[in-house]
């Protein structure tokens, strides 16, 4: 069972039809330079765009870059302000012409590493995090998501957490690793110290490189990984989070089955009835 998911990030977009059961991309990815400004409409193109390139004609997942509430956006932290308050679920299928789920893209990206990546099979309480240009954070407990967290913004020396530890910051800033990796713990030791997770699952570009700052983390008693899919994650996760959604409007029960935020084993097993009557075959390039 495939689903198309779309991750909405600071300089690109990305996009590709997903294969439910392995959690891995089931065509070559497309990437679309992010619009600047990044506003509500010329967003929502590039999704059209991303949309009409797979020829897809199936439900679709979105992740944004913020709070996500019902669809609507509450927040904006690295994109434009104008997005707060908007609609977005009702602004993309309006530019798209199908059923669209948005989601919080650090939730996508959790959603993703704990069904088919670094967090599989980990109980308690799980924290993913996503380092790129802020910090994104996603909660579970037992396997069911706690959405929209933002740890990223707790606040760290009078700043955003973020603001010191991000790898952009990193980057920026021309840190060393082991520089970063003193302000990358303060900041885990605080986190830890709030929610006492059993699992770290360091996430983003950056955890392509975990072997030069991984072990430089002191003074966290959870155990720290890498996260396993990287930059796949929020596509992944979006089309999962959109698959979630479907099974939960499916007829003979599935919708109690598939409850909000928790983690479906075997999700070809919910999804297959409610997409068949929403997606025929994709036409068109999978380049």
């Amino acid at each position: 069972m495939e689903l198309l998911g779309i991750d909405i990030g600071g300089s690109g977009i990305k996009g590709a039809p997903v294969d439910l059961d392995r959690g891995v991309l089931a065509a070559e990815r497309l990437r679309v330079e992010t619009p600047h400004p990044a506003e509500p409409r010329p967003v929502a193109r590039v999704l059209a765009e991303i949309v009409e390139h797979f020829g897809w004609t199936g439900p679709v997942g979105v992740t944004f870059p913020g709070v996500v509430k019902d669809g609507v956006t509450l927040s904006a932290a690295n994109v434009s302000k104008k997005w707060i308050g908007v609609d977005a679920r009702e602004l993309f299928a309006a530019a798209t012409g199908r059923p669209v789920t948005v989601v919080n893209d650090a939730d996508a990206a959790g959603i993703a590493e704990m069904r088919h990546g670094a967090g599989r099979g980990a109980g308690g309480t799980v924290v993913v995090l996503t380092l790129g240009t802020g910090i994104g954070s996603a909660l579970f407990t037992e396997g069911v998501l706690v959405p929209n967290t933002e740890f990223g913004h707790l606040e760290l020396d009078g700043k955003d957490a973020e603001s010191r530890a991000s790898a952009r910051v990193r980057e920026e800033k021309n840190l060393s690793w082991d520089k970063w990796a003193h302000r990358l713990s303060r900041y885990l030791r605080h986190l830890e110290a709030l929610i006492s997770p059993s699992l770290i699952v360091l996430g983003g570009g950056v955890s392509k490189k975990a072997d030069k700052f991984l072990p430089l983390i002191e003074g966290v008693r959870a155990p720290i990984v890498p996260a396993a899919l990287v930059n796949n994650a929020g596509i992944v996760g979006a089309a999962m989070a959109a698959a979630d959604e479907a099974a939960r409007g499916a007829p003979d029960g599935a919708a109690e089955t598939a409850a909000p935020g928790r983690l479906i084993d075997q999700p070809a097993a919910f999804y297959s009835d409610r997409l068949a009557a929403t997606q025929a075959p994709r036409s068109g390039s999978t380049g």
